[in-house]
């Protein structure tokens, strides 16, 4: 048989088949206009159905889910669902349901899952669930019920999940919920309520997950109202019109793990109203009027992990606040009323690593300057996400962040003096006598400035800890050397690396490959001027070090994860006598963060002697980075921002792996192409000349069918032959006589062929018989 009139069967068999199957009857139990294609599911979803369609002649005992969602049905009727007594889930979500009859589910024993959701019930006539003693879930959310009593519920002992959300109910009456012992989830948001009886949750001794939000509730006074339950781990009660938390209405909740009182109207919380709350991880109560967080209150949240007091009112919160929350890792304090915070008021929670202080009102004065060294100290060590604080007063700082504001921008306002005396004081050049200057230099020198000394990634940060000296003997040298800076005259003003186009400008030089130029301060351009002409200042300094004596900073051999720093500096040992022993030898530290991103996250590399060039290591491809070099002073650096002595850089794009890969996949693919080509031209070329050798042998057959006119058999002559032709003889010789086409006799062509499996040619076709 031919292979393809053999695969042309199998196909149209296959199609029959199917044609039969599709062809063949519904089971006799499927309702109209349904889909009963699985045994146990009836689904009748979205079908325009206005009544529970009827089963069929014969009921399928196997029959466990019927789905009837999305439809017009308003009423469900006695006889309803009487003959699905193995019924384990029925879905009626998104119907019109008005009215449910009494025995409706008087023959559903056996069902567990109901769903009511999305429908026009206003109430239920009570017993209507009574059968249903197996049921686990109930949703009767987003309906019209105004009004739930404790004998709707009755005989539910097994009920695990309750939503009753999206409904108009006012309130909760006493033991409403005491047939429901093995509830665990109770859903009540988006209702009316006013009133809840101090005894409704009675019995629920294990609910887990209760969501109060978006109700009409004014004050959480009662501690008998959550009191039995003790299995509690989520609490919500957001978006109410909450005035007034009680004491100890939650002390009884000793597993309860989220508590949210978001967007109320609380303006102050009774000392005593987080008591007993000792497992809380997550308290929210941003979105309310509190004016002030004071020490204590949050006290009894040993394990608390997240605060939110964003969207208040804030403008006090006390140093001691945080103080035993040991394990707290975010905290949230934006969009208030904040002017400043105590220098250590997160000295002791050294887990917080997302601190969010946006959108408050700062005051950058000498009250931040503690602040702003432990937020330098927790981001050089890798323990703190970017903190935003932008000042709004004084008007000279308004808009600048704190991290990138002078120490000796830092200037006490009005009648902070006094609260700014043990604080740093003001920098060099500063109006006053010596003595006043020495002590404040002193101060500073005592409170140190070490937030910026580096985490993980700082190659030199313990050497730097051994070389310092004690506090009283380098306050003493440091103040010495404070003196006599404060006769240098005031140097130019920093600045800043900016985007320009490539080439030189009024001496500033630009990196070809990123574009970025370094703008270069007047010090630099000493280099030019002869030794008498020089007024270079006495190094005490960090800020002056770089200023004067660092020059000359670019990238080279940029990948798209590492780059090589370079840097030149100028001869300084003799203008740095004020270090004293031990400290003449400068240490360079080297700053690299993203640029132009809104998420900061600086990072430093430390180096130590004579080293002029570091590499840095694990950069993200294609991403533009700055890169400052930075005089490491006496174990002091520059606080100010934005900083000298920077270039830009923009790494490569990681495209070395694919761009190989993909070449190696051209190749490969070009090759197998013109595999295949020569495959399909030498099978093209066998075909021709197998026909051609085919043609020539035809020919040969046909040139032995002809013969020159000969004696024929005389003995084998009939009647049906001419005399005359059989006696026909030539005189003329082959050889010498050319053949004309009377000359040749026609002879049967089947006579004469072999039994070869040669087709026959068309032109062969006139030889038969």
């Amino acid at each position: 048989m031919d292979t393809g009139n053999f695969l042309a069967g199998i196909f149209f068999f296959l199609l029959s088949l199917n044609g039969f199957i599709s062809s063949s009857p519904a089971p006799s139990f499927c309702p109209d206009r349904c889909d009963c294609q699985h045994p146990h599911h009836l689904m009748c979803t979205n079908r325009g159905l206005h009544a529970v369609p009827k089963p069929g002649t014969r009921t399928s005992e196997e029959v466990l889910i019927f789905s009837l969602g999305g439809n017009f049905i308003s009423n469900i009727s006695a006889f309803d669902f009487t003959r699905y007594s193995n019924l384990v889930r029925l879905n009626l979500q998104f119907n019109q349901l008005q009215t449910i009859h009494l025995k409706a589910f008087e023959k559903l024993s056996k069902l567990e899952e109901l769903y009511l959701g999305h429908n026009l019930l206003s109430n239920m006539p009570t017993g209507t669930l009574q059968p249903l003693k197996k049921l686990t879930i109930l949703y009767g959310n987003n309906n019209d019920i105004n009004k739930i009593t404790a004998e709707l519920f009755a005989n539910l002992g097994n009920l695990v999940k309750l939503r009753l959300d999206g409904n108009s109910i006012e309130v909760l009456q006493d033991s409403v919920f005491k047939s429901l012992p093995s509830l665990h989830y109770l859903h009540l948001e988006f209702n009316k309520l006013q009133h809840i009886h101090r005894n409704a949750f009675c019995q629920l001794t294990n609910l887990r997950f209760l969501n109060l939000a978006h109700n009409k509730q004014s004050a959480v006074r009662n501690a008998l109202t959550f009191s039995q339950l003790k299995a509690l781990k989520t609490l919500l009660l957001s978006d109410n019109e909450i005035q007034y938390v009680g004491n100890h209405v939650f002390q009884n909740l000793k597993k309860l793990s989220k508590l949210s009182l978001s967007n109320n109207r609380i303006s102050r919380l009774d000392s005593e109203a987080l008591k007993g709350l000792s497992c809380l991880r997550e308290f929210l109560i941003d979105g309310n009027e509190l004016e002030e967080i004071p020490a204590g209150l949050l006290d009894s949240l040993e394990s608390v992990e997240e605060l939110d007091f964003s969207r208040n009112r804030i403008s006090n919160v006390d140093s001691l606040a945080f103080s035993q929350l040991t394990h707290l890792r975010v905290l949230k304090l934006k969009n208030n009323m904040l002017t400043s915070l105590s220098g250590d008021i997160f000295s002791l929670n050294n887990v917080l690593y997302d601190l969010d202080l946006h959108g408050n009102n700062w005051t950058c004065d000498c009250r931040l300057e503690e602040l702003k060294r432990w937020m330098t100290a927790a981001h050089s060590q890798g323990k703190l996400l970017t903190v935003f604080v932008q000042c709004h007063y004084p008007t000279t700082l308004r808009g600048k962040y704190l991290d990138y504001v002078n120490s000796s921008q830092l200037q006490p306002l009005g009648n902070w003096t006094h609260l700014c005396k043990s604080q740093a004081g003001p920098e060099e050049g500063r109006e006053g006598g010596k003595e006043e200057a020495k002590m404040l230099q002193q101060g500073r020198e005592e409170a140190g400035i070490q937030g910026d000394q580096g985490g993980p990634e700082v190659a030199a940060s313990s050497s730097l800890q051994e070389r310092r000296k004690p506090k009283k003997e380098a306050a003493g040298k440091r103040a010495k050397g404070r003196q006599r800076s404060n006769i240098v005259t005031t140097t130019d003003p920093p600045v800043t690396s900016t985007p320009s186009p490539a080439g030189t400008q009024d001496g500033n030089t630009t990196d070809p490959n990123t574009g970025f130029t370094t703008v270069q301060s007047r010090g630099k351009f000493d280099l030019l001027r002869s030794d008498h002409e020089e007024a270079l200042p006495v190094i005490t300094d960090p800020c002056i070090f770089n200023r004067h004596f660092i020059t000359n900073v670019s990238v080279d051999e940029v990948t798209s994860s590492t780059v090589t720093v370079y840097w030149t500096t100028r001869d300084h040992h003799r203008y740095t006598p004020g270090l004293g022993p031990g400290l003449e030898e400068v240490h360079y530290r080297i700053l690299f963060d993203r640029f132009g991103t809104p998420d900061r996250f600086p990072r430093y590399v430390y180096t130590r002697g004579t080293a002029r060039s570091v590499t840095l290591r694990e950069l993200s491809s294609d991403v533009t980075y700055m890169v400052c070099v930075e005089g490491v002073v006496g174990g002091s650096v520059c606080q100010v921002a934005p900083r000298d002595h920077c270039t830009g850089l923009v790494t490569l794009p990681d495209e070395g792996v694919l761009t190989s890969d993909l070449q190696l996949v051209t190749v490969a693919t070009l090759a197998g192409n013109a595999v295949l080509l020569l495959v399909v031209g030498g099978v093209w070329l066998g075909r021709g000349l197998k026909r051609r050798l085919q043609r020539r042998k035809s020919a040969v057959h046909v040139r032995h069918m002809y013969s020159t006119r000969r004696p024929f058999r005389p003995t084998m002559a009939t009647a049906s032959l001419s005399a005359d032709f059989t006696s026909y003889q030539s005189s003329r010789p082959a050889r010498l006589a050319p053949l004309e086409e009377g000359d040749l006799i026609e002879f049967p062509c089947d006579r004469f062929l072999d039994n070869s499996s040669i087709r026959r040619d068309s032109d062969m076709q006139r030889f038969s018989d």
